[in-house]
């Protein structure tokens, strides 16, 4: 697992040491930055479900400017402890260590919001809907902001989430899709 491109390019990242967590493809990381990027001038994201922080990682890579990496296992937090500290990014980053909703309600009340968010969860566990409903309900998503889900092949997502439109969805391999949202008109 390596940082794609950017700053970083070709830096290696260290994985989860379990098999709670599955990290995002190289490959899927390079296609999903090519949509969505590939560079930014700026901005923040929230890398909900982190597991490495391979994807806030790449996004800082890239220019963005801050990220909020969420994961609520013990070893995914150590392990993007440890890729931070490779790359020095501490002073860019907070690290929270609890589970995906109390993350959303604490990124509420702190009136935060976000220009990219990666939603990651363990595959058939989390309904997207619901948690993009939340991200909207608690304003989380910036104006613009593009919210990138990485699911199973065979899992169904919506094609519109309040005024969020699915804007692409493409499979990688035979388990692994990868739909993007954004306001807007279908693509």
């Amino acid at each position: 697992m390596r940082v794609i491109a950017g700053e970083f390019k070709g830096r290696q990242l260290k994985s989860v040491p379990t098999h709670k967590t599955r990290p995002t493809t190289d490959k899927v990381k390079e296609a999903v930055f090519h949509v969505i990027g590939p560079y930014f001038d700026g901005g923040t994201a929230l890398d909900l479900f982190a597991g490495s922080g391979g994807l806030g990682i790449e996004a800082l890579s890239r220019g963005i400017e801050s990220c909020v990496f969420v994961d609520q296992q013990q070893k995914a937090i150590g392990t993007i402890y440890e890729n931070l500290e490779l790359l020095r990014l501490q002073n860019r980053v907070e690290v929270f260590k609890t589970d995906a909703m109390r993350a959303l309600k604490a990124a509420n009340k702190r009136e935060l919001d976000f220009s990219l968010i990666f939603l990651d969860p363990p595959y058939k566990k989390f309904s997207y809907k619901e948690l993009i409903e939340k991200i909207l309900n608690y304003k989380l998503l910036q104006q613009e902001g593009t919210i990138i889900c990485e699911h199973d092949a065979s899992e169904h997502v919506p094609d519109e989430i309040g005024e969020l439109k699915l804007v692409k969805t493409e499979q990688y391999g035979t388990n692994i899709a990868v739909s993007i949202y954004k306001e807007g008109e279908i693509v």
